[in-house]
């Protein structure tokens, strides 16, 4: 692939991958908006990292700034590939471990309940379509595979629970299937790469172990994009 577009939460995920490929910032690219665009010139690819940029002194987290960060990138920069890198909550029980990487095979929401019939539920839902070699990728780089499901809040409700595992969810994060539904409505692939800094069942206080395990595991998802990016740029 020529040309391949990062889209990331936040500068703590994304700085360990901008350090070890020397990326630099593209001022204003985005103006107005608050996204950043960081870019570099590889052997035979364009890398481009996306952030969704800042407000009010924190970084912009969620659905809505992930949105926004992506349809700019998809139009201003045209890539082959978005890749929606970054960490993720998961499961004890479903064999996860911090620190540990997964290749996102399934990608939905779990907190947006529209009462209705099947189309309504459909839509709230999203159940996008991914990138069609992710399991290949995950198999063939030795990475674990999940089902990515994305909600608004750091917290998980018992209807978020209970929808996650209706939906055999495994991975839980902010902005996963907001990338994913603006790449379906421009027919372009989405990948995601996801690192565990929680733990939904493990009893501790989620906000408390997310910052705990956000650098160590900030720096395995920089590990596991160099392996995707050389990946990538070899098919």
């Amino acid at each position: 692939m020529k040309n391949i577009c990062f889209v990331v939460a936040m500068q703590a995920e994304a700085q360990p991958f901008i350090d070890r490929y020397g990326v630099t910032e593209v001022p204003d690219f985005f103006a107005p908006l608050p996204c950043k665009l960081y870019q570099v010139q590889l052997v035979h690819t364009t890398l481009n990292v996306v952030l969704n940029g800042q407000q009010h002194g924190s970084d912009l987290v969620g659905c809505e700034a992930a949105s926004v960060a992506t349809m700019a990138a998809i139009q201003r920069l045209h890539p082959d590939i978005i890749i929606n890198s970054g960490t993720c909550g998961a499961f004890k029980s479903n064999g996860a471990a911090i620190g540990d990487v997964f290749i996102g095979n399934a990608v939905m929401f779990h907190d947006r309940r529209v009462p209705g019939d099947d189309a309504w539920g459909t839509q709230a839902l999203g159940n996008y379509p991914v990138y069609a070699g992710a399991v290949k990728i995950a198999n063939d780089l030795g990475f674990k595979l999940g089902k990515v499901t994305t909600g608004s809040s750091l917290d998980m409700q018992p209807c978020d629970l209970q929808i996650i595992q209706e939906n055999h969810g495994e991975l839980k994060d902010m902005e996963g299937a907001a990338v994913a539904f603006v790449c379906s409505l421009f027919s372009v692939p989405v990948l995601f790469i996801k690192s565990v800094t929680d733990l939904c069942d493990s009893g501790a206080e989620t906000f408390e172990e997310f910052s705990r395990n956000l650098a160590m595991a900030s720096q395995a998802v920089s590990d596991a994009n160099a392996k995707v990016i050389d990946y990538l740029a070899e098919g």
